[in-house]
This record gives structure tokens, C-alpha cells and sequence, in this order.
């Protein structure tokens, strides 16, 4: 089970994770995550870069990838004490 991705140093602990590979056979990396109120502002201001450096520790994978889809199940993090689902997948770059 993976646990943890890192994207451009910054680690993201996970509580789903999936991997496969994508048109062209490039790798493809779901995950879902929480993000709490405290950690929503760096979260969301790396996730607008676009692009990431990616590594995946536990399973010995690295790419430069892009978001190919995002979702949040709570807008409102600037409250504190609340927590939102977020959910990734990564693409590799062609």
C-alpha cells in the first residue's frame, strides 16, 4: 500500500492510491487525500502549478507529470479545524 507521493519535494500523504498507464503508455497516478485548513494553502498553491516533478517512493516511480483531474469535496478551508477530501490524478508529460 502506498502511502505517501511527493510532488516537487512537498510530500502528500494518501489514503487511496492507484496506478496504470495512460494513451502513449505513459503512467497514470490517482490518489485521494485530506487536506486540513491548516495545510490548504500550501496544497492548493503547489496543485495550481500544473506540472510537478513526481516520485512515489514505495514503488520506485518518478515522472514529470501534469493534473489530468482534480477535485475537492469542501471549498471553504480557510475555516479552522475543517478538513476536505481532495482528489488527483497525475499524467505523465508526453
Amino acid at each position: 500500500m502506498v502511502n505517501k507521493i511527493v510532488l516537487d519535494d512537498y510530500p502528500i500523504f494518501v489514503k487511496n492510491y492507484e496506478e496504470g498507464k495512460a494513451e502513449g503508455d505513459r503512467q497514470l497516478v490517482s490518489v485521494t487525500f485530506d487536506v486540513t485548513s491548516d495545510d490548504y494553502h500550501d496544497v492548493t498553491t503547489l496543485l495550481y502549478k500544473g506540472s510537478f516533478d513526481v516520485k512515489v517512493p514505495e514503488r520506485s516511480l518518478a515522472f514529470k507529470g501534469t493534473i489530468r483531474q482534480y477535485s475537492t469535496s469542501f471549498t471553504n478551508l480557510y475555516e479552522k479545524g475543517n478538513v476536505g477530501e481532495f482528489k488527483l490524478s497525475l499524467i505523465e508529460k508526453s
